[in-house]
């Protein structure tokens, strides 16, 4: 299945993707972390997405298939190659860092260019959502978790990354996160460390590798992180980019207002998003 959240008017849905549209499944699940975390909803999700009236993917929005994550987790150093180009040693640990669920955003939403900052970098990746909470997973039963695996784009401020020894401010800016632009569930993804992952920018072939160079694969990473806490239905785990990012290439290529970065995983889909200038006016909402 291919699972998505998305707008239709004022009302946001998930619904089942298909090649005729999209199933509104809000009556099985009233969210996308709810509909992933119960075995019985997605029994009836399959159901539904196979004799339910399809709406035309035309007519909608899609957003983020899980818009509001508990836990956003991302891996640093997890390609051979992007760890050379990086100038660092190969780590013998995992390397871990925070990105704020605040950068979450869609799979065609526009990401922000901030104002405080003109280096501005894209990280194509392979993502996965947690469907069971877990604690203490042994490799070997790492994929009875993961709920369902997606395209993302772990964009980051370079300057504000690396001013730090830790990556949580550079990597969490708003809309720094957009992912999509759905879920596909494992049964259609077969082997997640088999499928090719590419970037363009402005059409332009940045990164292409395949997740089979993942240093630590997505079994690995869930075994490292829950020997030490919990991972919840809707944790997103970003799983780390190969080389060919902008900060490394020879000059610098940062992203500028009116770049379009495209990212595409075999067997996933794409996400598309335009880098726009941020509205730098003070916002205090009110109580």
């Amino acid at each position: 299945m291919k699972l998505a959240t998305f707008t239709q008017g004022n009302s946001t849905r998930i619904g089942a993707v298909r090649d005729d549209g999209i199933v509104d499944l809000s009556a099985i699940a009233p969210d996308m972390v709810t509909l992933l975390s119960s075995s019985a909803a997605m029994e009836k999700a399959r159901v539904a997405a196979e004799k339910g009236t399809a709406i035309p993917l035309s007519g909608v929005t899609l957003e983020a298939p899980v818009p509001f994550p508990g836990k956003v987790l991302a891996i640093g150093l997890n390609y051979r190659d992007h760890v050379e180009e990086s100038g660092q040693p190969l780590p013998e640990h995992q390397v871990w860092f925070n990105k704020q669920h605040n950068c979450i955003t869609g799979p065609y939403a526009d990401v922000v260019l901030p104002s405080v900052s003109a280096l501005l970098d894209y990280e194509a990746e392979m993502c996965f959502v947690i469907g069971k909470r877990c604690k203490h997973v042994p490799k070997e039963r790492a994929h009875e978790v993961i709920a369902g695996y997606f395209v993302g784009n772990d964009v980051r401020v370079r300057d504000w990354q690396l001013r730090t020894n830790t990556w949580q401010m550079g990597k969490s800016f708003d809309t720094h996160g957009p992912i999509g632009p759905w879920i596909v569930t494992p049964d259609e993804v077969g082997d997640p460390h088999a499928l090719d992952i590419k970037c363009w920018v402005n059409g332009e072939l940045r990164q292409n590798s395949n997740t089979k160079h993942l240093i630590f694969d997505c079994y690995d990473q869930i075994a490292h992180l829950t020997q030490a806490f919990t991972l919840d239905p809707g944790d997103v785990i970003f799983t780390g980019t190969s080389s060919g990012v902008g900060g490394a290439m020879k000059p610098m290529q940062f992203l500028k207002e009116g770049d379009v970065v495209r990212v595409e995983v075999e067997k996933l889909g794409a996400i598309e998003n335009r880098i726009v200038p941020e509205k730098a006016d003070t916002v205090i909402e009110a109580a």
